[in-house]
């Protein structure tokens, strides 16, 4: 509930704590000044808000170097939103020397997040996961993603579904690349499991550890 002025010029102004993201909003008054006039103004202002789109035709990939001073083995964020009208294909790769790999993949219209040890010798146990979320993404829509990764601690978020799980140790053994691909795997390695197909769409707002990897492609 939010109070009004009590006379004809003065101005209350309110700043939400937290972001609100709505296409309608109503207001239902409570109560009135019983010394004044009814009557009701409200002026509502958004936020400020960066968006940067790249578009995917299906046979073409957004690669990312990694400056390898900045990199921090115990920390990874990732964050996207993606539409499309497509049902399978890759989002984000990275892949190892030795068959490691990271990918995040839609397949039938739900997205899955894989991580993959190349050497099942060493970690039978721990050789893949493979995480599903979301349903009906190739709706033509915006979905968001999120990957968070800080130690062995993993979060895979997919418009704020989130599913929290224990890497085991995986990603102490991991050895990849210092190069990420959003769109398909540019040069097809020792993943074989994977559709292959590439993505077709658009991806808005792509950070990698903050890093704004579209307003990079632009510049660069």
């Amino acid at each position: 509930a939010f109070s009004g002025n009590t006379n004809a010029d003065s101005v209350v102004y309110y700043k939400l704590q937290h972001s609100i993201k709505a296409r309608f909003l109503r207001f239902v008054p409570l109560d009135w000044n019983p010394n004044g006039r009814i009557g009701m103004r409200i002026e509502v202002y958004g936020c400020t808000y960066r968006s940067e789109v790249v578009g995917f035709d299906g046979k073409s990939c957004l690669i990312y170097t990694l400056n390898k001073k900045l990199i921090n083995a115990l920390k990874d964020v990732i964050s996207l939103k993606f539409k499309t009208m497509q049902s399978d294909g890759i989002l984000l790769h990275r892949e190892g020397q030795n068959g490691d790999h990271i990918t995040m993949e839609l397949t039938k219209g739900k997205l899955s997040l894989l991580i993959n040890l190349g050497d099942t010798k060493t970690h039978p146990s721990n050789a893949q996961i493979n995480i599903t979320l979301g349903s009906l993404l190739d709706d033509q829509h915006w979905h968001s993603v999120l990957i968070e990764h800080f130690n062995n601690q993993v979060n895979f978020t997919v418009d704020k579904h989130t599913h929290h799980f224990h890497a085991k140790g995986e990603f102490s053994y991991l050895d990849l690349d210092y190069e990420l691909s959003f769109g398909g795997i540019p040069v097809p390695g020792k993943s074989g499991t994977l559709s292959r197909r590439n993505f077709h769409g658009c991806f808005e707002n792509i950070y990698y550890n903050g890093v704004n990897i579209i307003d990079l492609a632009r510049r660069h």
